[in-house]
């Protein structure tokens, strides 16, 4: 079997998401990952519908013992591909899968910066992408007090594992979040 739609990606996430600020983050990372396939010359319905599930199955099973392995099963039984679901294994340090293919990369380098760029962005005046700056997140990163969940650390690493310098990598990700900005209401 292929790839399943975008379409029953989405229809997927939101059966099992109800959380508004979750399905945006999923969107984010999405965005993220499709800006990344295209510039890798990858396959962006792959790499977007991967952004868009990793954490599908995190609203009804936060835990370490059930995130992301609940979604994994869900996933497999769906037919969605190895690729999909290595990389999906691969953003949980925790299960200490390793990250081999870029999108495995990407996925994790993605994930965390996604969320810091969200929380950067609803602290300004004008709660918008559109004139965030990469100094501007690079403050917020020296904060410790600020968005405490994101951990710094796995936002360097996942540039190191990229293979990108980390403020092309906050620059890029803020661009791919500019083009779904109405769907964040950023």
């Amino acid at each position: 079997m292929g790839l399943p739609s975008r379409e029953d990606a989405l229809a997927l996430l939101c059966e099992h998401t109800k959380n508004p600020n979750l399905i945006k983050h999923m969107l984010a990372v999405e965005a993220c990952l499709r800006a990344y396939a295209e510039k890798y010359s990858e396959d962006a319905e792959l790499w977007g519908i991967t952004g868009l599930l990793h954490d599908f199955d995190y609203e009804k099973h936060p835990t370490p013992e059930e995130h992301p392995m609940f979604g994994i099963g869900i996933l497999t039984e769906l037919g969605y591909p190895e690729k999909l679901l290595h990389a999906i294994k691969g953003h949980a340090p925790y299960l200490g899968v390793a990250r081999e293919s870029s999108l495995d990369k990407a996925l994790f380098a993605c994930d965390e910066l996604s969320g810091f760029i969200v929380a950067v962005t609803l602290m300004r005046p004008s709660k918008s992408l559109s004139d965030l700056k990469v100094s501007s997140v690079k403050k917020k990163m020296k904060q410790a007090g600020f968005a405490r969940g994101v951990d710094r650390k796995d936002i360097v690493i996942g540039a190191e594992e990229l293979g990108v310098q980390l403020d092309d990598h906050i620059a890029f990700c803020i661009e791919a979040m500019r083009g779904i900005s109405d769907e964040l209401k950023l």
